[in-house]
């Protein structure tokens, strides 16, 4: 191979990952503005302004994603090996966890679900907020954001224990009025090797799950739901960043998704109060995660 045939992928990587930005920016640009209009509906204090605005959000927000397929599919080049989408809904309410590695997982889950099951809502860090563009839109759909401290700085300040429980309680009042998603990655960040050695993580591909998340969501409105999605993202080529999403260097995505009952145990319960409570919120997200560690292990020895 001469220099010039050797130079030819990575030149058309770039040109690829540069299309694929600007069609995703312009994505983003026609569909944000839009969004945050009809957003304004709800400055009403009506609730049924709500019960008609909130779909129409919804119906925006899915163009968007829509979009976001539409540039994926003419740019990328990725083998999607999915199994599990039959049998979704998008009118009902469901409760998604899945395993993070990459900000890569959140387009992967948006391209494979959307229309499927009703919009993922993500519990968010209060300081994304901030980020140009994307944290207006974020506000407009009514995504939660959190304000997330370290143990220490709650012992000296145990009057903001209770705040992300009452944040997350007052959006789950909003979701029980039309269906939801709720979305929660139990990791809390995105896997590395670093965190996983630093957190002696007893699990092969993951980190240790925190339960406090789905625990709430399921005190506030685990009546609604009508199953737990697991949904287990592998990428065979070692987890990408978004650079090389964009730029069509991820040759294969490979998805699970099973819809599991929901604990009936852990619907309506106080796991902030009761101890007993909390060992079987946790036992079961240890369950859950040995067996979605089991079946990394089984995808990646298949290839």
């Amino acid at each position: 191979m001469n220099s010039a045939q050797a130079r030819h992928p990575s030149l058309l990587s770039l040109l690829r990952g540069l299309l694929a930005g600007f069609l995703l920016l312009a994505n983003c640009l026609f569909w944000v503005p839009v969004l945050l209009l009809f957003s304004m509906l709800r400055l009403l204090p009506l609730k049924r302004v709500r019960l008609v605005v909130d779909p129409l959000l919804l119906r925006i927000a899915e163009a968007w994603i829509a979009g976001n397929s539409a540039w994926m599919r003419l740019t990328q080049r990725t083998l999607w090996d999915v199994q599990g989408q039959d049998g979704l809904r998008p009118g009902g309410w469901y409760l998604v966890s899945c395993n993070h590695q990459s900000w890569v997982d959140i387009l992967v889950l948006q391209h494979l679900l959307n229309r499927r099951i009703p919009l993922l809502k993500f519990f968010l860090k209060q300081q994304l907020i901030w980020v140009p563009v994307m944290g207006l839109a974020w506000w407009a759909l009514d995504f939660p954001f959190m304000q997330r401290h370290s143990e220490a700085y709650l012992k000296q300040h145990p009057e903001m224990r209770g705040r992300d429980q009452e944040t997350t309680r007052r959006a789950c009042e909003k979701f029980a009025l039309i269906p939801t998603s709720v979305m929660n990655f139990p990791e809390g960040t995105r896997f590395s090797r670093a965190k996983h050695q630093a957190q002696r993580s007893p699990y092969r591909h993951l980190l240790k799950p925190k339960t406090g998340a789905m625990a709430l969501a399921l005190n506030a409105m685990g009546h609604k739901f009508e199953a737990v999605l697991d949904i287990t993202i592998v990428y065979p080529g070692g987890a990408p960043d978004f650079w090389q999403f964009l730029s069509a260097q991820v040759p294969q995505v490979i998805v699970r998704i099973q819809a599991l009952p929901v604990p009936a145990p852990l619907i309506g319960a106080d796991y902030a109060g009761d101890a007993k409570v909390r060992q079987a919120c946790q036992q079961w997200a240890h369950q859950l995660w040995l067996a979605k560690d089991q079946q990394i292990s089984a995808l990646l020895e298949q290839q």
